[in-house]
């Protein structure tokens, strides 16, 4: 792997980038009569970053909530989120969602990757009870690399009103928690939507986040062919084929309802 390509995404200004999260979603919250914002609390990265860019001008009008399966959920993510609300003071709610699936999956033939992301959506479905409830807009934690691949559940953890971090690769959502102060082990931990046991990303993909980042880079953001960006990044053809694959297989994730078109 190419540590100049690696270098080149992470060197940004990671004070200027929250900073325009931060008076974006004031913006958003003043234009849309919004009361607040609220968003889903997993013990992870992404949605950490959220919350501690909402807990300076906006942590009287933010909501997390935490949404363990506690038949699957490893109690140290809970543990990991309820120390995120310690550290960053904003309002939280911790609901185990596992009665909930119990209670669908009575009724829905067996199938554990439907399973899985049905938790997904079952946590989209409380976000949105309190979005309604109180006037607040939901805040998706999805980041470009997981966005562009298509790994998030569709009306699930992919559905949210405001995508904050949507722009920043994994990699850029590391350096800017580690700006933001979040403590070591959540940026270090493996990435994982814990959809069901023992459930990491990297291993459910195949590919490191250093090699979907140094893909996506060089082929989205500088044009590169399959050919110079094997050159450039040093990744084996296989893995950027497998990339091209998911971004293709994943494109109706990140469009809206199609239509046919009759004039």
């Amino acid at each position: 792997m190419n540590q100049d390509i690696l270098n080149e995404i992470q060197n940004q200004d990671y004070s200027k980038i929250s900073e325009t999260i931060e008076k974006y979603l004031i913006d958003k919250i003043e234009k849309t009569h919004a009361n607040g914002v609220i968003l889903g609390l997993s013990g992870g990265i992404d949605s950490a970053v959220l919350a501690y860019i909402c807990k300076n001008n906006l942590k009287e009008k933010t909501i997390a909530i935490i949404m363990p399966d506690t038949e699957i959920t490893p109690k140290s993510e809970t543990e990991d989120a309820m120390k995120m609300i310690s550290l960053t003071g904003i309002e939280y709610k911790l609901i185990d969602i596992n009665p909930i699936v119990k209670e669908y999956s009575m009724y829905l033939e067996p199938n554990e990757k439907a399973k899985g992301n049905l938790r997904a959506r079952v946590r989209t479905n409380i976000l949105y009870y309190y979005a309604n409830a109180k006037n607040y807009l939901v805040l998706g934690s999805s980041d470009k690399s997981e966005f562009m691949i298509g790994y998030f559940t569709k009306h699930g953890d992919g559905a949210s009103d405001i995508t904050p971090i949507i722009s920043l690769y994994k990699l850029q959502v590391r350096g800017i928690a580690k700006y933001l102060g979040i403590p070591d082990n959540i940026i270090s931990k493996k990435s994982s939507p814990h959809l069901w046991k023992d459930h990491e990303a990297e291993n459910e993909l195949g590919i490191s986040y250093e090699e979907i980042d140094s893909v996506l880079y060089c082929m989205d953001k500088k044009k590169l062919s399959v050919e110079d960006t094997e050159k450039i990044t040093m990744i084996e053809k296989s893995k950027i084929q497998k990339i091209q694959e998911l971004i293709l297989k994943s494109e109706h994730k990140r469009l809206g309802a199609q239509k046919p078109d009759i004039n």
